[in-house]
C-alpha cells in the first residue's frame, strides 16, 4: 500500500516506480527487455543519437511496449547546447517523446556536464514546451538555476557516469535537497543496490541508472536488486531512522528491572 499510494511527480505525470533505467550496453536487445521488466521501471532511457529511428529495420523500440513505458529521450554524446537542442527536436519529430533528459557533457575524458553550456540549453527547450530533466553536477546553485528556468526535476551526478563509485558527496546532495523544491534524483555513479539504497535514503526522489545494470555478471538479477534497493530507501527515509549516538543504548529499558 505505501508503495501504490507514494507517487512520484515530475512534470505533472504520476509514476509508482523511482527507478529510472537506461537502455544501452546490453548484450542484446532481449536482454534489454527483460531487465526492464525486472527492474520494475517505467521510465526508460533511450539515447536518441544511438537509436535507429527508421522502424523499417530492427531498432531497441520493437522490443519496447511504449504503452507500458514512459520514454525518456536523452542527448547523451552531445557537447554544446545546439546540438542537445537540435537532438531533443528530433526526438520529438520522431514521436518518441517532449520529456527529455538532457545532457551537455564538458569533454570526453570525465564526462562531466558544460554547466553554461546545459543552462543556455535548458532555457530554450523549456520555452519549447519540453518536460526538461538536466543531468548536472552535484551543485546547489547550478541545481537551484535549473529550477527557475523551469525545469521539471534535477539530476546531479552521484560519481563520473559509468564509474560504479556510489554517492561520493552525499553532503552535496542533501544541501541540494534542501534548497530545491522541483524533484531530486542521482543520476550516473551508481553500481550496486546499496548505492541506489543511500540515494533513496538521502530524501531523493528517485535514481537513474544504466551501467550499473547493464554492465553487471547477471543483468536481469541486478535489475530485480535495484528495484527492492529503491524501495527499501524510500521506505526507509519515509520512516525515520534513529539518531546516531557515540555510545550504547540499550534496546530493553533498564528501568524496572527485579536485582
Amino acid at each position: 500500500m505505501a508503495q501504490t499510494s507514494d507517487k512520484l511527480i515530475i512534470g505533472g505525470r504520476e509514476f509508482t516506480s523511482r527507478l529510472m533505467v537506461g537502455t544501452g550496453k546490453y548484450a542484446s536487445f532481449e536482454q534489454t527487455a527483460l531487465a526492464l521488466e525486472m527492474s520494475g521501471a517505467e521510465i526508460i532511457t533511450v539515447a536518441v543519437r544511438r537509436v535507429n529511428l527508421d522502424r523499417s529495420k530492427e531498432s531497441l523500440l520493437d522490443y519496447i511496449d511504449l504503452k507500458k513505458y514512459t520514454l525518456l529521450p536523452n542527448t547523451a554524446g552531445c557537447y554544446t547546447a545546439d546540438d542537445a537542442v537540435r537532438t531533443c527536436r528530433l526526438a520529438r519529430e520522431a514521436g518518441m517523446s517532449d520529456f527529455v533528459k538532457l545532457e551537455v557533457l564538458g569533454d570526453e575524458k570525465t564526462l562531466f556536464p558544460d554547466n553554461e553550456e546545459l543552462l543556455k540549453a535548458a532555457k530554450i527547450l523549456v520555452a519549447e514546451g519540453f518536460t526538461v530533466l538536466p543531468y548536472c553536477s552535484d551543485d546547489v546553485i547550478v541545481c537551484k538555476k535549473l529550477e527557475d528556468l523551469g525545469c521539471a526535476a534535477v539530476m546531479p551526478l552521484g560519481a563520473p557516469i559509468g564509474s560504479g563509485l556510489g554517492i561520493r558527496n552525499p553532503y552535496n546532495i542533501r544541501i541540494i535537497l534542501e534548497n530545491v523544491s522541483v524533484p531530486v534524483i542521482v543520476d550516473a555513479g551508481v553500481g550496486s543496490a546499496s548505492d541506489a539504497a543511500i540515494a533513496m535514503e538521502l530524501g531523493c526522489a528517485g535514481v537513474l541508472m544504466n551501467t550499473a545494470i547493464a554492465g553487471a555478471q547477471d543483468p536481469i538479477a541486478m535489475a530485480e536488486a535495484m528495484k527492492l534497493a529503491v524501495i527499501a530507501g524510500r521506505l526507509s527515509f519515509k520512516a525515520g531512522r534513529i539518531p546516531r549516538k557515540l555510545y550504547a543504548n540499550a534496546s530493553s529499558p533498564l528501568d524496572g528491572l527485579i536485582g
